[in-house]
């Protein structure tokens, strides 16, 4: 089949590599427009117009999909839209477009977590399973009926980013596998059953890690908000970046000490923090204006932490 395949940040680039080594032909790469990037602010084309432009493939960069970028789709006359992230929602006429319209891969078990962030949301909750998703595209938010569903797990230690990777991959297997049956005539899509829930976009407000919680929920937040937003406390009035985690081995004889939710010690030779019950351990760190280093070897430069509570 002849494809236009969407998409903006690394998690579509396996998706659009899997296709482009398949028998289907891409006859164009819809990403969004360059952005600043870095602390110089260059602008840089996104992930997938770079990896679009290392396999030869035409690239249209839009913000929106607008009159002008739907009429170029439909010059291109293609069978099938393919979408995995691209950042804006696409209305009709644009939906009608492809032959077969579009089929979106969407990083959650849907109706579960519909919406921007769904495997930070996910992550965030402690969920253990979620699943790599391809449905039809409607203009409902995520909510058109599924081909195909296949069962990822989180593992308990694994931040949103590694998660996100992990299922781009699988993901990029299961879309392919639709495209295929789309273009043999095999393809069954089936309308989403259960109660949908939301997963809105994520935002620094949520990246603050709030101690009062239980060490599980305060892994579970921490790995979420992990690269994006990015988890932060503050000691004093100096802001903190808490890159890695890692709970106490369960059911170990022993002995931790008893800390108030957010107060900081050294045992053992690792940085432990305060919770609603169980210290968590503080692994890695990035004090402001540093470059990121094990929390042991921070808090050891603070000196006494008699008094060092994380806020």
């Amino acid at each position: 089949m002849r494809l236009v395949v969407a998409g903006s940040p690394a998690a579509a680039v396996p998706t659009l590599r899997r296709l482009a080594a398949s028998d289907h032909e891409i006859a164009a790469v819809l990403t969004r427009t360059p952005t600043p990037q870095g602390r110089k602010r260059v602008l840089t084309p996104t992930p997938v117009a770079q990896a679009a432009e290392e396999l030869g493939l035409p690239v249209i960069e839009a913000v929106r999909v607008d009159d002008e970028v739907t009429a170029r789709i439909a010059d291109l006359g293609v069978d099938l839209g393919v979408i995995v992230a691209y950042g804006a929602l696409l209305r009709r006429p644009a939906l009608d477009t492809p032959r077969h319209g579009w089929v979106n891969l969407h990083f959650s078990d849907l109706p579960a977590y519909r919406g921007a962030a769904p495997v930070q949301r996910a992550v965030m909750a402690g969920d253990t399973r979620t699943a790599a998703t391809v449905f039809q595209l409607v203009e409902a938010l995520d909510a058109g009926p599924v081909f195909a569903s296949d069962p990822f797990t989180i593992d308990a230690e694994a931040t949103a980013g590694e998660v996100l990777a992990a299922m781009a991959e699988r993901g990029a297997d299961t879309v392919l596998r639709v495209v295929d049956a789309i273009a043999d005539g095999t393809a069954v899509a089936h309308e989403q059953v259960g109660t949908p829930t939301t997963a809105p976009k994520t935002t620094i407000e949520d990246g603050l890690v709030r101690f009062a919680a239980p060490a599980a929920v305060v892994h579970a937040h921490l790995r979420g908000v992990t690269p994006e937003p990015g988890a932060y406390a503050h000691l004093g009035e100096t802001r903190v970046k808490l890159l890695r985690s890692a709970r106490l081995s369960p059911g170990s004889s022993e002995p931790v000490p008893s800390l108030a939710p957010g107060a900081l010690a050294l045992h053992g030779g690792r940085l432990l923090v305060g919770t609603a019950d169980d210290p968590l351990v503080l692994t890695e760190v990035q004090p402001a204006g540093k470059k990121a280093m094990d929390g042991a070897a921070w808090a050891r430069g603070l000196g006494d932490l008699t008094s060092a509570v994380l806020s």
